[in-house]
């Protein structure tokens, strides 16, 4: 496994292989990796040469700066999962590689960041988009793989990849989860035993009002079933749960088309947010 700090050996490592007719099958990251990240490489895997990844806690994706502090970080180990899981190529830049002196690059995705995530996380969207635009530019992959745990995320990628004409195959991979449920996420370090346990609360909020939706429950009905579910939870303090439309993630008063519906939810236990979805025809 070779690994990389500059973007300038990286290119010529990469463009190395592509001369060589190699696809190369890309896992952008932000470190802390689980075994939702590496389900990522193995997919990766799967269906290209050479699999390369990066590990960039990027800034202009965190619009609450104590949040970026207390992201966890921990690279050794991280290397030593890709090494076990056959990954071939690693990039790791710092802040100054990736952004240099200037950071003022803005990208708009419409009615796509207004919503859920974009609108409890201003500017969010923004960044994710600015640095997977540059580390696309960086890698030029043939594919990309993407959980679908950060579901907005993943179609603010769809997004930019077809508006900007990037030639890249869009992998969504299914979200691992925890033995109740929960769905794996560098973040869940940072709770107790307690609150992982609790936590399980939110995937099975979105299995029963899947479940409910299916059997012809109002939607309204179901979101008012959420609300109490929450209020009974000692430590989760719900921060939405809609029903939604994929393709501009806005809510939906009635189920037009199932394949592009998704229930979504965030919420915060123990100074921790953390968000999921189902997707309705799952």
């Amino acid at each position: 496994m070779n690994t990389f700090k500059k973007i300038e050996p990286l290119r010529a490592e990469l463009l190395l292989q592509r001369q060589k007719n190699k696809k190369i099958g890309f896992v952008p990251t932000m470190g802390a990796l689980h075994e939702g990240h590496i389900s990522l490489v193995e997919k990766a895997k799967e269906v290209s040469d050479i699999v390369a990844v990066s590990i960039f806690v990027n800034p202009t994706q965190f619009n609450n700066p104590e949040d970026l502090k207390s992201y966890p970080r921990s690279v050794e180990r991280d290397l030593g999962l890709l090494q076990n899981a056959g990954c071939d190529i690693v990039f790791l830049p710092e802040v100054a590689e990736m952004y240099g002196d200037q950071n003022d690059l803005k990208i708009n995705f419409g009615a796509l960041e207004n919503s859920l995530e974009g609108k409890f996380r201003p500017g969010h969207f923004s960044g994710v988009g600015q640095v997977v635009s540059k580390l696309f530019n960086i890698f030029q992959p043939q594919a990309a793989f993407f959980g679908q745990k950060d579901l907005q995320q993943f179609f603010v990628i769809k997004k930019l990849i077809d508006q900007l004409s990037f030639p890249i195959d869009l992998h969504m991979v299914a979200t691992k989860r925890e033995n109740n449920g929960l769905a794996m996420s560098s973040r869940n370090e940072r709770l107790n035993k307690e609150e992982r346990l609790e936590a399980g609360l939110i995937y099975k909020t979105l299995q029963e009002s899947a479940e409910a939706i299916l059997n012809g429950i109002p939607l309204d009905q179901v979101v008012a079933r959420v609300t109490e579910l929450f209020k009974g939870s000692e430590r989760l303090k719900l921060e939405y749960f809609e029903i939604i439309e994929t393709d501009n993630f806005t809510k939906v008063s009635a189920i037009s088309d199932p394949k592009k519906t998704a229930l979504c939810i965030a919420a915060e236990i123990g100074k921790v947010r953390l968000i999921d979805n189902l997707l309705l025809n799952y």
